[in-house]
């Protein structure tokens, strides 16, 4: 099949998707308020609670939530071929992704702001917001090591990368400033400092910087621990801000390339039901998390958006907008791994290098298509990975001190102050990559983002009941997002489990670089972590679809009528 024509079925269901479903939940069953105040006008605080504009907030939202999840996903999975995973971006955006993050950020904005663990004491039981909490907490240090390792790893490989981003620092925050403080027009603020981040990107393939790798992990902590700490209009949102322009011309570079090289795909439509990392279901449902569902991007639209949004209205075009541009990004990089390569094998040869090789190599191609040099385009596709991930960091352990806050603040004061949380979450982080033992448990990143996924939808599911909205849009995508997740959950720990086994018994080599010992406990703590998630989030599942059920009832049961008072009563 024609690479064209993946493409049209992403944007023909992303149109249909935002301008039909999305359209009809926003306007019939949740029926957004223009005139309602929003949290962030009635908490304004220069911190977390800060009111946008809806153009902004939508660079924002998209640049928060399209990490690295959106490129590696489908890249790996095109390993089953280039149907199924096309399928599940597809169909998995309109039916369950984009739902998730809008009904997170609405969720959000009726009940002031407030963060997950919070609505989950009120919409579930005490004992599942100190899960959550817990859960969320373990989760987001899965992400942080991950994403981490693989910034310092591609900074170290290509030093030309580096200054690229180092000037998104600076330019980020000068355009924060602009805005928020000068008050310049926002199209001049961004058309100049796109221009300075895309000279940045070319001046670092003549100025290269290279370290090694460990520098980059502390250069990559430093930018998250900031991103952290600093107010979210300062820092954060700008940075993410202009980040969105450079990733989308990135895309956009893509697409016309695919347009006009209109390339086969050379990988079979589909190969095997079983490969290395498992059977289709639901391991494919967990390769490819983000671009299709994540449940990453229900804690940037609860705790981050649902905080900035000024107008409830634009609930629709920043979270769901946002979602459906990220099934377009996870399309592009599934035609990417299917065909900018000669043959299937091409393609298994360069992802041996990693994701990243796949998506460097494949995207120099298709900027090549419209005269763009190679040289150029790797190095603008590296500096693409590295933004999609680091820009994510950031966030992450702005999430994770929060976390941190609320689970053990109480009993420790000190972690109630932002940059001990940070702190502490950016030497846990620093240690898993040191130690490379976070690679053991990387296994489990996709497995617990897409069971918080399911969390997500279930508390939006007894929120709705309890408004006595419609809530079978969100319940059942739920329900299949936590079987899926549990059963790949089990799968992964079942597989770690028989790892220690053979390492003991010498039939598997560790990693390079790792001793036995290293290797046999770093299956045992993954495995671990697995069963601790899949325990956490059976008593989330059990006590929410009770509190579900519940509510339920109470909003279905017809009342009673009144009793009528006798004549004569007073």
């Amino acid at each position: 099949m024609n690479s064209v024509l993946a493409l049209v079925l992403a944007v023909v269901a992303a149109i249909l998707g935002y301008y039909v479903y999305a359209r009809y939940v926003d306007e019939k069953i949740i029926k957004v308020d223009p005139k309602k105040a929003t949290p962030a006008k009635m908490y304004m605080d220069g911190v977390d609670f800060m009111p946008t504009g809806k153009h902004v907030l939508f660079g924002y939202q998209f640049k928060s939530i399209a990490a690295l999840g959106p490129v590696t996903g489908p890249i790996v999975a095109m390993q089953w071929g280039w149907l199924p995973g096309l399928l599940w971006i597809v169909f998995g955006t309109f039916f369950i992704g984009w739902v998730q993050d809008y009904v997170s950020a609405i969720v959000g904005l009726r009940n002031d702001g407030q963060s997950f663990g919070a609505l989950s004491y009120r919409l579930i039981s005490p004992r599942g917001r100190l899960t959550l909490l817990a859960f969320i907490y373990f989760y987001l240090i899965l992400i942080v090591a991950a994403f981490g390792d693989m910034v310092a790893s591609m900074m170290a490989k290509l030093p030309s990368v580096p200054l690229a981003i180092i000037a998104l620092m600076a330019v980020g925050m000068l355009s924060g400033w602009m805005i928020y403080k000068k008050k310049i027009d926002i199209l001049v603020t961004t058309a100049v400092m796109v221009v300075l981040a895309l000279f940045a990107i070319w001046l670092g393939s003549v100025v290269p910087i290279p370290a090694q790798k460990l520098v980059w992990v502390v250069f990559a902590l430093l930018f998250s621990y900031l991103g952290a700490v600093l107010p979210i209009w300062s820092y954060t949102q700008p940075i993410n801000y202009i980040s969105f322009y450079l990733v989308f011309l990135g895309m956009l570079g893509a697409i016309i390339g695919i347009l006009v090289g209109h390339p086969n795909f050379t990988a079979p439509v589909f190969t095997t039901y079983t490969i290395g990392a498992g059977p289709l279901w639901p391991i494919l449902f967990v390769t490819i998390a983000c671009g299709a569902i994540s449940g990453w991007h229900s804690l940037v639209s609860s705790s981050g958006t649902a905080r900035q949004l000024e107008n409830e209205a634009d609930t629709r075009y920043v979270a769901g907008g946002s979602m459906f541009l990220e099934m377009v990004l996870a399309t592009i990089a599934l035609i990417i791994a299917g065909a900018a390569f000669a043959n299937f094998d091409a393609y298994k040869a360069a992802l041996k290098g990693g994701p990243a090789t796949v998506f460097s190599v494949g995207m120099a191609k298709f900027f090549g298509f419209i005269g763009i040099s190679e040289s150029f385009g790797t190095v603008f596709a590296g500096a693409m990975f590295v933004i999609l991930a680091i820009t994510v960091m950031q966030l992450v352990v702005r999430f994770a001190r929060i976390a941190t806050a609320e689970l053990v603040g109480d009993a420790v004061p000190a972690f109630r102050n932002q940059h001990v949380g940070a702190i502490v979450t950016c030497l846990i982080v620093f240690g898993l990559i040191y130690t490379n033992t976070w690679s053991y448990i990387w296994t489990l990143f996709g497995g617990s983002n897409q069971l918080m996924a399911s969390l997500a939808l279930l508390m939006a599911s007894i929120w709705l009941a309890g408004q006595k909205k419609s809530h079978a849009w969100t319940f059942y995508p739920a329900l299949f997002m936590f079987v899926t997740t549990i059963v790949a959950l089990g799968l992964t720990a079942r597989s770690l489990i028989l790892n220690v086994g053979k390492l003991q018994a010498g039939t598997l080599k560790p990693a390079a670089g790792q001793t036995i010992g290293l290797a046999i406990g770093g299956n045992a703590v993954a495995a671990a972590i697995a069963i601790f998630l899949m325990v956490a989030a059976l008593i989330l599942i059990y006590d929410g679809l009770k509190m579900y059920f519940k509510v339920r009832g109470e909003t279905q049961a017809p009342k009673a009528p009144a009793a009528q008072a006798a004549p004569g009563d007073d």
